[in-house]
């Protein structure tokens, strides 16, 4: 059950918002869940209707939920989806390409069972078991991504063995499968940096952020990584070259 500190200086009602914008970062709740009803938050949070109502209000401004009536409140859908093709780069290999020196830091690797929606994103069983990495990656000493990592177990068990500190997932993942990288499916978002993600990010918990969700693919076709890059819009700048079919 969720701990609210009901004399803190936090209201309650943005502690609400906290909960389920976490839950859905997290990708605990994914797209097209239906979150509890109101009824449901009030007893598992012990929170009034009114302070649930407002606190599932700010996320619906905020585009992380629609509530449809009669139906519930449900995670939504981002609007705009980019296929990305072999070219893909990871950023330690686009940050060698341009010579720019960076650091990488895990900050939470461990073990743990997959929900319906990893499940369904790695192509495993629910309860499964996935790696999940979140690492923070310095340029001159200032954050500019944090990345979360689903990491399909099933398909590759020794990456639970990597020091992803020293070496990049890209790396790691051409070593032990023996694949190269395919593609990637990567959808983009405007969201708010929240709580646990401003502080890796340093940044103020409501500032912008460019969200990159995306569904990596050994060339086989196998997925091995669902994640999401979280981008703080004052630090980083996205470029992209298309080329026109003829």
């Amino acid at each position: 059950m969720a701990q609210f500190e009901k004399s803190s200086d936090s209201l309650l009602y943005v502690q609400v918002s906290d909960f389920v914008r976490e839950k859905i970062y997290s990708k605990e709740w994914g797209v097209d869940d239906r979150i509890p009803s109101e009824h449901e938050l009030m007893d598992m949070l012990d929170l009034s209707r009114g302070t649930v109502q407002k606190g599932i209000r700010t996320l619906v401004d905020e585009g992380l939920l629609v509530q449809q009536r009669g139906r519930g409140t449900y995670v939504t859908q981002p609007v705009m989806a980019r296929p990305s093709s072999n070219s893909l780069l990871s950023f330690a290999e686009s940050m060698n390409e341009q010579g720019i020196p960076y650091q990488t830091t895990v900050v939470e690797k461990s073990v743990l069972p997959a929900g319906k929606a990893c499940a369904d994103a790695l192509g495993i069983d629910r309860g499964d078991s996935y790696l999940y990495l979140a690492r923070v990656r310095e340029v001159f000493g200032e954050p500019v991504m944090f990345i979360e990592s689903h990491l399909n177990l099933k398909l590759l068990p020794d990456l639970v063995d990597v020091d992803f500190n020293e070496e990049g997932l890209f790396e790691a993942v051409e070593r032990l499968s023996g694949h190269s990288i395919g593609k990637s499916e990567m959808i983009y978002s405007a969201r708010t940096a929240g709580k646990k993600r401003s502080e890796w990010l340093r940044c103020d918990e409501h500032a912008p952020v460019l969200n990159l969700d995306q569904l990596v693919r050994l060339e086989n076709g196998s997925p091995f990584e669902w994640g999401s890059i979280w981008l703080p819009a004052n630090r980083c700048v996205i470029s992209s070259q298309t080329v026109r079919d003829d």
